[in-house]
């Protein structure tokens, strides 16, 4: 099959490209290379560096093309309450010209990331699809808005189209930025460079953390599965990691890495909503979907590479 990856070069991006790629498919990425990076990508994807607001670039990239995969995007919380403007020029305005670009060129199926962050504070956990949204960020309030106009304009124009709600994903190179950085990267980097943890809030706020790998296999699985059109789809583990237990098995990983590891709390900082962990039944039931990393496995893989980890 011949794929087109839009934010192709990024964190999960260039996982998913390369292991199309290895797969024997034929891999177009797009990236302005904001966040990502070439050396990112095995030498078998084919790298356009681009707006995917650009519709023209949009039209000699979609030629031909089976599946678009839909990664584009800015990703921080923290961020979007700064700039919420960007936020919505490239989340959304991106995804309605790739949407257009699409209709004009006759690609048939769109599979979407959008983000665990569109349910924003619920009274109950797990959260599942049918849940009622609350996005609380202009980051979420982006992702919730690309999901309506990616199954609005497809079903105005026969694109199929599915939206995989992506929970707290991590692995090998994900991208550790100056500020508002992951909470996986942040706090191994604290943990090998001699630094303290450092945990906003209590630590008692739990998160849905999955591994890169789990997410590439879904995201495979979406191009080609049946009776996903218009649906959304959450993809994490199913299981709730406390901040303070995120930073406690990093710790001893580290501390057995023969580093010295302090953690603090920071109470003068928001952890952001209390609880968010994935009803993942619906991935399990549509796509096959059984992640296969757990925590202490995917931080290990994380571990090994982490002197390694920088900006960019």
């Amino acid at each position: 099959m011949r794929f087109l990856v839009t934010g192709g070069a990024g964190f999960l991006g260039s996982a998913l490209a390369n292991r199309l790629a290895l797969d024997g498919h034929i891999i177009h990425a797009l990236d302005d290379l904001s966040a990502g990076k070439r050396s990112n990508l095995h030498p078998a994807v084919h790298l356009t560096v681009g707006d995917v607001d650009d519709i023209p670039l949009l039209w000699s990239l979609l030629h031909d093309v089976d599946c678009v995969y839909h990664l584009a995007a800015r990703v921080s919380v923290p961020e979007s309450l700064l700039y919420p403007r960007d936020y919505n020029r490239v989340n959304v305005g991106g995804t309605v010209s790739l949407m257009e670009a699409m209709r004009d060129t006759g690609v048939k199926r769109v599979v979407f990331t959008s983000s665990g962050a569109v349910y924003g504070r619920q009274s109950q956990q797990p959260v599942h699809e049918d849940d009622p949204v609350k996005p609380d960020s202009p980051y979420a309030v982006s992702k919730w808005a690309a999901e309506q106009y990616i199954h609005t304009i497809g079903e105005l124009w026969h694109i199929e189209t599915v939206a995989l709600r992506i929970f707290n994903a991590y692995g090998p190179r994900q991208r550790i930025p100056a500020s508002h950085s992951p909470v996986v990267p942040k706090f191994l980097q604290q943990a090998l460079t001699g630094g303290s943890i450092v945990i906003f809030g209590d630590g008692s706020q739990t998160r849905d953390l999955v591994y890169v790998d789990d997410v590439v296999a879904a995201l495979r699985a979406a191009a080609t599965a049946r009776d996903v059109n218009r649906r959304v789809i959450n993809i994490g583990v199913g299981r709730e990691t406390s901040i303070n237990e995120l930073a406690d098995m990093i710790g001893l990983l580290a501390q057995a890495a023969g580093r010295s590891v302090n953690v603090l709390h920071n109470q003068t900082k928001t952890g952001g909503v209390p609880r968010l962990v994935a009803d993942i039944s619906r991935a399990q039931t549509l796509l096959g979907y059984r992640p296969l990393v757990n925590l202490e496995t995917g931080l290990r893989r994380m571990l090994a590479e982490g002197l390694g980890m920088k900006e960019g």
